[in-house]
C-alpha cells in the first residue's frame, strides 16, 4: 500500500538579515546592504539585499570581494538579537496553521499541513495566507514552496524569489527533477557536483540512469537519497523534535595570530562561548573539535572524545596543547580559529560538575 501524499510547505524569508535592517532603518531602503564583516576585515557576507545581489554579491563571499564588486554598498554589522526576535514572531505565525513545524534556521522552516482543514485543505492557499500574515505583522517578505515532499518544497521556495509562491504537484515531480541541474539539488555541494559531472550526471534524468549499487560505490550513504530523489521520492518527515548534532563558534581575525599563548587564550574564549550555547539548550557534549585555518588558507581539524561530559572547569590549555602538538602552533600564522562541541546528550541529574581530568 502506498503512503498517502503529504502537503509540505517550505517557508524561506527573503534576504532576511538585510530585510530586517532595511525595515528598521529607512535610510537603507532600496540600497545595496551587506550584513556581515567590514570591507577592511577578513569577515564574510552573512546575507545581502537584492540591490546588492545585482552586483554578483552572495552569502559567504569575503567582505573585501563584496566591496570590490560594489564600493557603494553599505556594510552593516549583524544584530542577531533582533533577528532572533523577529524569527520567534514568524515561528508563532507558523504554529497558528500547524503543530508540525521543523525550523531549519532563523529564516526558514518546513511545515506539514497534510491534515489541516484551513483554506479548504489547500496547502497553496495556506502558504499564501502565511506569507500575507508575515508581511502584515513583521513588514517582511517570505517565499514559499509547496509540494508533496521536503525536497521539492525546498526547491520550489527558490524558484520565484523574492516574494515567491511556487507549487510542484505529484504529477509534475518526475518531469521537474529530470530537467533539474544537479547543482540545484538540495544537499549537493560543489565537490559532489564535480563528482557527478565526472560521471556524466548533469541533471536528474542522467541520475536516474544509475543503479543504486553503482551510486553507492561513488557516494556511499548519500547514494540512497540521490537514487530516490531521481524517482521523485523523499520520505523524510517534518520533524518537530529536530535536535542539534553539534554546536560551535568560530572567529576570523583581522590580524593573523602567531603567539601560542594568544592562540590558546582565543581557543579558551571560543570554548567558553560554545559551552554556554550547549548549556542553554540543556545539553552536554562529549566531543571537542578544534578548527584552525592558517594564513595560506590551509585548514585542519583535531577532535577528542571524552568519557564524561565536557564542563566549564575543563583545564583547557593542556587539552589544546595535546590536540595541536604537531600542528605548528607558535610557528605558523593563523587567520581563523573555531570550536565545535558534539556527541550531544540531554542533561540529567546523573552528571555532576567535574573537571575533565577527574
Amino acid at each position: 500500500m502506498s503512503m498517502p501524499l503529504r502537503k509540505i510547505i517550505h517557508l524561506d524569508m527573503d534576504a532576511f538579515f538585510a530585510a530586517v535592517e532595511q525595515r528598521d532603518n529607512s535610510k537603507y531602503l532600496n540600497k545595496p546592504i551587506i550584513v556581515g564583516g567590514a570591507p577592511d576585515s577578513r569577515g564574510v557576507v552573512a546575507t545581502c539585499s537584492y540591490e546588492a545581489r545585482k552586483y554578483g554579491i552572495h552569502s559567504a563571499m569575503s567582505s573585501s570581494r563584496a566591496f570590490s564588486l560594489c564600493p557603494q554598498a553599505i556594510f552593516v554589522k549583524p544584530r542577531f538579537a533582533a533577528y532572533k526576535e523577529v524569527s520567534a514572531l514568524i515561528r508563532q505565525i507558523f504554529y497558528q496553521y500547524t503543530a508540525l513545524v521543523e525550523p531549519v534556521s532563523l529564516d526558514e522552516a518546513y511545515l506539514d499541513v497534510s491534515q489541516s482543514k484551513l483554506c479548504q485543505g489547500s496547502a497553496t492557499r495556506i502558504a499564501a495566507k502565511i506569507k500575507q500574515q508575515i508581511l502584515a505583522e513583521t513588514g517582511l517578505v517570505a517565499s514559499a514552496g509547496v509540494s508533496y515532499n521536503k525536497f521539492f518544497a525546498k526547491i520550489a521556495s527558490d524558484m520565484d524569489k523574492p516574494d515567491g509562491l511556487y507549487l510542484i504537484t505529484p504529477q509534475q515531480g518526475l518531469a521537474f527533477v529530470a530537467q533539474l541541474p544537479i547543482g540545484k539539488f538540495h544537499g549537493v555541494g560543489k565537490a559532489t557536483e564535480r563528482k557527478m559531472h565526472d560521471l556524466g550526471i548533469k541533471n536528474g534524468a542522467d541520475l536516474k540512469q544509475f543503479s543504486l549499487p553503482v551510486l553507492q560505490q561513488h557516494f556511499g550513504k548519500a547514494a540512497l537519497f540521490f537514487y530516490n530523489i531521481a524517482l521523485g521520492v523523499d520520505e523524510r518527515p517534518v520533524r518537530i523534535d529536530r535536535e542539534s548534532k553539534s554546536i560551535g563558534t568560530e572567529t576570523t581575525y583581522s590580524q593573523d595570530l602567531l603567539q601560542s599563548h594568544e592562540i590558546y587564550q582565543q581557543l579558551t574564549e571560543l570554548l567558553d562561548k560554545a559551552l554556554l550555547k550547549v548549556q542553554a539548550k540543556k545539553l552536554y557534549a562529549r566531543t571537542l573539535t578544534i578548527k584552525v585555518k592558517y594564513h595560506d588558507f590551509q585548514q585542519i581539524t583535531r577532535s577528542l572524545t571524552f568519557n564524561k561530559p565536557i564542563k566549564s572547569q575543563l583545564s583547557k590549555t593542556p587539552i589544546f596543547r595535546q590536540l595541536l602538538r604537531t600542528d605548528g602552533i607558535g610557528q605558523s600564522k593563523i587567520r581563523l580559529l573555531g570550536i565545535t562541541l558534539s556527541t550531544l546528550e540531554k542533561q540529567t541529574n546523573y552528571y555532576q560538575q567535574m573537571d575533565i581530568f577527574d
